[in-house]
C-alpha cells in the first residue's frame, strides 16, 4: 500500500491559513435491497483571505426512493466549537467522527453509526498527485465497501441500519472542480465485491475550458484496474448531462465502460461554498443506476449493474437543471 493510502484520512485543515481551504469527510451507505440511502459530511471551509470566517459544517440527506422523499440538513458552527485531532477524530459542534463511529445532528436529522472497514484505501488520483499543488481538488475512499449499523432519526421516524453498504471518503482542496461528474459504487447488486469510483471533469483557465478528463478505479476483489494518469484521463471518453453520464476508458489491458443515470426526482440540490469566492451547485443522488461492462485481454467481458445504490453527483453553475435547492 501506497504512503498516501495509508494517510488517507489526515485532515489537512489550517487554522489561520489565508490560502483558502475546504476539507470534506462524507459517509453513504444504501440499503440492501430497498431504495433508500443516507449521505453524512462533515465539512471545514475557510474563505481565501478571511481565515476569520472558518466554519465547521454538518450536513445530512436521507434519500427515501419508496416515497419519493429526500430530507436533507446541514447546521454552521464557528471554529471555536470545532476540533481536529490526531488521524481521523472530529467535532464540529456536538457531532463528531473518528475511525469507524460517528455520531450527530444536522437540523431535525440525528444519527449513531459504525461502520466496519473491510478494504483498504482506495485513491481516485495517481498517488504522487497527492502531494502536487496541482490538481488543486483531491479525492479518496478511506474506507471503500464500509458496512454500517446503527440508526438515523428525522421527523420523528427511526430508520434502522443494519450492514448497509457503503463508504467514508475524504476530499480536500484550495478550490472546487469548476465542474465535474462523481460517481461511486459500493457493491453491485450481483457482485457485492466489486467497488466502482470515477470522476469526468473539466478545469476552466481563464476565459477558456480543458477538454473532459475522466479517471475510472475499478476494483474487483483484491485486483484493481486504475485508468487514472493523465494520459488515459485525456484519451478517455466521459460526457454527462443533466442527469446521465457514459464513460468508455481503456489502457492495454482493459477496457471499462461505465454508464449512470437517474431522475430528476432522486437528486437534491446543495450549495458549496467556494474558497476563491462564489458557490457552487451540487447535484447530489445516492439512488442512481449504474451498469459497468469490463473487458480484459484474453477473457469474456464482464457486466455488473445495480438499480438504485450508485452515487452519482454533479457540480456545476448552471441553474436549469430544475432540482430545487434545499441546503
Amino acid at each position: 500500500m501506497s504512503a498516501m493510502a495509508d494517510d488517507a484520512n489526515r485532515c489537512r485543515f489550517r487554522s489561520g491559513s489565508k490560502a483558502g481551504h475546504y476539507e470534506s469527510y462524507f459517509l453513504r451507505a444504501n440499503h440492501p435491497q430497498r431504495p433508500l440511502a443516507f449521505w453524512i459530511r462533515y465539512t471545514f471551509f475557510s474563505p481565501k483571505g478571511r481565515p476569520h470566517d472558518a466554519v465547521g459544517e454538518v450536513w445530512a440527506v436521507i434519500f427515501d426512493g419508496e416515497n419519493n422523499r429526500i430530507l436533507a440538513q446541514r447546521d454552521s458552527f464557528p471554529m471555536q466549537d470545532c476540533a481536529i485531532g490526531d488521524g481521523l477524530a472530529l467535532l464540529i459542534g456536538t457531532s463528531t467522527l473518528s475511525e469507524g463511529q460517528l455520531s450527530g445532528k444536522a437540523g431535525d436529522i440525528a444519527w449513531t453509526l459504525a461502520h466496519t472497514c473491510p478494504q483498504p484505501p482506495l485513491l481516485l488520483l495517481p498517488p504522487s498527485y497527492y502531494a502536487h499543488g496541482l490538481p488543486r481538488a483531491k479525492a479518496l475512499v478511506g474506507a471503500p465497501g464500509a458496512l454500517f449499523t446503527g440508526g438515523l432519526r428525522a421527523a420523528g421516524e427511526t430508520l434502522d441500519i443494519d450492514q448497509w453498504r457503503g463508504s467514508q471518503n475524504h476530499n480536500w482542496g484550495s478550490r472546487h472542480t469548476d465542474s465535474y461528474a462523481w460517481g461511486q459504487v459500493a457493491g453491485f447488486d450481483d457482485a457485492p465485491d466489486v467497488f466502482l469510483e470515477c470522476a469526468t471533469a473539466r478545469i476552466k483557465l481563464g476565459p477558456l475550458w480543458t477538454p473532459a478528463l475522466t479517471l475510472v478505479v475499478l476494483r474487483v476483489g483484491a485486483t484493481e484496474y486504475r485508468l487514472n494518469s493523465l494520459l488515459q484521463a485525456v484519451r478517455a471518453r466521459g460526457a454527462f448531462a443533466f442527469f446521465h453520464w457514459e464513460i468508455e476508458a481503456h489502457d492495454g489491458d482493459a477496457r471499462i465502460a461505465v454508464r449512470i443515470h437517474a431522475p430528476a426526482a432522486a437528486f437534491v440540490a446543495l450549495a458549496y461554498a467556494n474558497p476563491p469566492g462564489g458557490i457552487k451547485t451540487c447535484l447530489n443522488s445516492k439512488l442512481a443506476a449504474c451498469s459497468v461492462t469490463l473487458e480484459r485481454r484474453g477473457a469474456a467481458p464482464v457486466t455488473y449493474s445495480t438499480r438504485h445504490r450508485a452515487a452519482f453527483e454533479i457540480l456545476t453553475d448552471r441553474t436549469d437543471h430544475g432540482v430545487a435547492l434545499a441546503a
